[in-house]
């Protein structure tokens, strides 16, 4: 059977996950709208991307701008008209420490970026999939949301809530084609771990490519679940 070339918006696409996820859409033949707030970072994956025969559309944008994100969707509506999947990955790890000394200013960040911005980017990408004949949404989550320990504070509040809010929208849409998943990476070989876990063996863990692989299937056309919550390892016992 002949793969048909699905437009996948990938956030956080610059590095880590994100970036090891673009690529594996671009080997496969999809087009990626590839969102970061580097635009440097993008221009070297658009790079990779070309070298593999595929090519990307760069959309540098820092997702605290609610207004950018709206305007993505108004430019996307008029130049694609749809949009086959939407794969979540962006997201900021914040400050790790006790609650009663986090700032402000970064508490605030942290629920912005990795839930505030998400809920806008459905409000302003769910048109667009809806005219998708299979459309398909994922959102990476964290361990820590279904296990809270001490220290994690703002971070795990802000994917708790990001669980919430997307099983919300995948019961919203159960009697429609689209999908709606959340993806439990674990703990991975990227730089964002490296940061909260400084003194770990990066060797010891899974690469954001190995991952990646996972991850795309839930933006693929034959996902048939709505609304679960797939943990990488999981998938690896089975």
């Amino acid at each position: 059977m002949t793969y048909s070339p699905r437009l996948i918006l990938v956030t956080g696409a610059s590095r880590g996950i994100g970036r090891a996820v673009a690529l594996e859409l671009a080997r496969q033949g999809d087009l990626v709208i590839a969102v970061a707030r580097s635009k440097a970072a993008l221009q070297k994956l658009d790079d990779e991307i070309r070298t593999l025969g595929s090519e990307a559309l760069l959309v540098p944008m820092d997702l605290k701008d609610t207004k950018g994100i709206e305007t993505l969707g108004k430019a996307l509506t008029e130049k694609f008209g749809h949009l086959d999947g939407f794969v979540a990955n962006a997201g900021l790890l914040g400050t790790l420490g006790p609650l009663e000394t986090t700032g402000p200013r970064s508490f605030e960040e942290t629920i912005q970026v990795n839930l505030t911005a998400n809920a806008h980017l459905i409000r302003a990408l769910g048109p667009l999939l809806h005219q998708s004949a299979a459309p398909r949404a994922v959102f990476v989550t964290s361990g820590v949301a279904a296990r809270p320990r001490a220290f994690w504070g703002p971070y795990q509040a802000s994917k708790a809530g990001l669980e919430a809010l997307v099983k919300a929208w995948a019961d919203e849409n159960e009697k429609m084609s689209l999908r709606v998943n959340l993806f439990d990476p674990g703990a991975v070989r990227t730089g964002m771990r490296a940061e909260a876990m400084p003194g770990e063996d990066p060797m010891t863990l899974p690469p954001p490519e190995e991952v990646a692989r996972e991850l795309i299937k839930l933006a693929g056309p034959d996902e048939t679940r709505t609304g679960a919550r797939i943990s990488f390892r999981d998938r690896l016992k089975t």
